[in-house]
């Protein structure tokens, strides 16, 4: 047994769906079956038993409802016995319109503030989340789900786009500006504040340290000076000296916070901040050397460094359940969810904004939402769309043709027994 390709669009729900209607429509058309056979028997015995007048009146009645709710149901959906009567097969000629005005229906009656808040009002959707998310189960399921979508977001990115973004970015905040001016503020305010005395500890720690490593460090600085007539033994003396006295006055810089070094150096930060912030020779140069930044190579390829290693960053903590961002996020789920059941005036101020979102959406887009309705009714096929909704409603269609048979049948035989007895009395 082939199958169709119409078949191969049903679903296995379509296909309980049309034995039901195969059942209901044998039903139906047995109905009116049993009727006609009861109409040629009557019509053929009234003479001789006259009582048959009322089953033959009866059964006309039957045949004729049968008849005229199957041409309704029919016509629904296509053209009665292939003939184009106009007004029939209203589903498949009229698909568009229909959808349109579903379309229509569904934004005058769904998509409107009044029965969005009032849908709202009705419960609490912090308080739900709220006690959804406080539940670490819950918590750590959401951030799985928000890591996968993060991993989506970040496979979907282009490289070379937000490589780009982020060199223009740097160029619009970072070099677009005069550096000196701001160098030299910020640079006035760590003075004034003695932050450099750190930077200076820490640099005359490093270069004693080194020193100290480094016994040969200053090699024959000092003896390649002297003159030639100075014994060697002497030189190497003087080198050994000269190490010694630079270790000493590190020293004594680092222990020293009045050394005469530390307040020359900070006297030439003052001088060099407040330079860089009204000198324009000095502004000058500092552009110069911002202009030969971004012009270098390894400057056009930082955008690209930056973006690879946080990309590789993330994507190593979204896919790692145990990563500190996982865990991090997760928590910080948990206690979202627990302030959101704890607090009322929270919930209540994030619920008022909930309706409020939705009531400017619904206002705003609601015509684009109702048009997504009629513009894929459009786009179904009329043949589908017709026994899409014939599988959908259709059973329920045959029970008009049932009770079309029932009431014909009731109304005939009402309708003789009336006529009968009116001629009776007349006559």
């Amino acid at each position: 047994m082939t199958t169709t390709t119409r078949d191969t669009l049903l679903t296995a729900a379509d296909l309980e769906r049309r034995a039901a209607l195969r059942r209901m429509k044998l039903l139906a058309t047995a109905l009116l079956v049993v009727a006609a056979v009861v109409f040629a028997v009557a019509f053929g015995l009234q003479d001789q038993y006259p009582w048959l007048g009322y089953v033959r009146a009866a059964a006309e009645g039957a045949m004729v409802g049968a008849l005229a709710d199957w041409f309704a149901v029919t016509a629904l959906f296509r053209h009665p016995l292939g003939l184009r009567i106009p007004h029939t097969a209203i589903i498949p000629t009229r698909k568009d319109e229909i959808g349109v005005s579903l379309g229509e229906f569904v934004e005058q009656n769904f998509l409107s503030d009044e029965v969005v808040r009032s849908k709202l009002a009705t419960f609490s959707v912090a308080d739900r989340l709220g006690e959804w998310l406080a539940d670490p189960k819950n918590a750590e399921r959401a951030s799985a789900e928000g890591a996968v979508v993060a991993q989506g977001v970040l496979r979907f990115l282009s490289d070379s786009d937000v490589e780009r973004l982020i060199e223009r970015l740097a160029r619009t905040h970072l070099f677009d500006r005069e550096w000196a001016p701001t160098i030299g503020r910020v640079g006035a305010e760590l003075v004034a504040a003695d932050q450099q005395r750190a930077v200076v500890d820490a640099l005359v720690e490093a270069a004693e340290t080194w020193l100290s490593e480094h016994p040969d460090a200053l090699g024959e600085v000092v003896s390649t000076r002297l003159p030639r007539w100075v014994p060697g033994f002497a030189k190497g003396l003087a080198d050994e000296r000269a190490h010694k006295e630079l270790i000493g006055v590190l020293r004594a810089v680092r222990d020293n916070p009045e050394h005469p070094l530390r307040l020359a150096i900070d006297g030439y930060l003052v001088d060099l901040t407040e330079r860089l912030q009204h000198d324009p020779a000095m502004g000058e140069r500092v552009e110069e050397f911002k202009e030969s930044l971004l012009e270098s190579e390894r400057m056009r390829s930082f955008a690209a460094r930056v973006w690879e290693a946080v990309k590789a960053t993330l994507t190593s903590a979204l896919a790692d359940p145990a990563s500190e961002l996982r865990v991090g996020a997760a928590s910080a789920l948990v206690d979202v969810g627990v302030r959101l059941s704890a607090d009322r005036g929270l919930s209540a101020k994030i619920d008022a904004w909930i309706a409020d979102a939705a009531g400017y959406a619904v206002q705003k887009y609601r015509h684009d939402l109702a048009s997504v309705i009629s513009e894929t009714v459009q786009r179904w096929d009329a043949r589908e769309t017709t026994q899409k909704i014939e599988l959908q409603v259709g059973r329920d269609l045959q029970f008009i043709r049932i009770n079309g048979t029932v009431v014909g049948a009731i109304a005939g035989l009402a309708i003789y027994a009336i006529a009968t007895g009116v001629h009776a009395v007349v006559g």
